[in-house]
């Protein structure tokens, strides 16, 4: 029952959000994914629910939210963890493929919040590669978070990679889309990567209108065991 519960009250909230976006924005979109199989990691995010929204030419928000399981939990079994992407881009030249950028990041725990400047390359818009990109209907992007606001001392900074493919040779229904962070200068332990990785790659079909399956492998270097899972489950998206 709380697991319906949790459920729905995402559901509404998304559809709360939708709602309210929507006569403000030129565009976007917002997708809700279920995860109720995970491979190898229990404790990991078993809801996401990503947000587009184009306020103007110039100026866009994006978010993500992730919602992960107590450990030894089933999957969708007790969702009381989060993790939270907040993002703002502003396209300030017409001429340049880039975006200053403003990422917020909430999650769960104390004194673990972090906020990020820097500036988004957009590598499928640069006049060298646009028309390969485009040919093989491709999109990607690098996001340079170069100033880090959070309460460490080290003067961590990170890169964020973020694609999407379509495959209209194979089917107008598959996509391949996901993201890599590398992460530089963090003080860890010696047992951890100096550059730890956080990534993920989805394939995603379309069974019927906005309802697709899909398929995620993740990686997280962060974990010491069980670095690599891969989760399955379901998406919805609304466009607008």
């Amino acid at each position: 029952m709380l697991r319906i519960i949790t459920l729905s009250a995402l559901l509404l909230a998304a559809t709360f959000q939708v709602n309210a976006t929507v006569n403000n924005t030129s565009g976007g979109f917002i997708d809700i994914n279920l995860y109720p199989y995970l491979s190898d990691v229990d404790s990991d995010n078993t809801v996401t629910i990503n947000m587009l929204a184009k306020f103007t030419p110039q100026l866009s928000y994006f978010s993500l939210t992730n919602f992960g399981n107590s450990a030894g939990e089933g999957a969708l079994g007790d969702l009381n963890t989060f993790y939270s992407e907040h993002n703002l881009r502003w396209k300030f030249s017409e001429q340049l493929p880039l975006d200053l950028t403003l990422q917020m990041n909430f999650r769960t725990g104390n004194d673990n919040d972090r906020h990020r400047l820097g500036f988004r390359w957009r590598i499928d818009d640069t006049v060298f590669f646009k028309e390969v990109f485009d040919a093989i209907n491709l999109s990607w992007s690098i996001n340079f978070h170069v100033k880090q606001f959070d309460s460490v001392p080290e003067n961590i900074w990170q890169m964020e990679h973020v694609f999407r493919m379509t495959l209209p040779t194979l089917s107008k229904r598959l996509y391949i889309a996901g993201f890599i962070d590398h992460t530089f200068n963090q003080n860890l332990t010696d047992n951890m990567p100096s550059s730890p990785i956080v990534g993920e790659v989805q394939l995603g079909y379309r069974l019927i209108e906005n309802l697709f399956i899909v398929v995620e492998h993740r990686i997280n270097q962060y974990r010491r065991s069980d670095v690599n899972n891969t989760a399955l489950g379901l998406e919805y998206m609304i466009k607008w």
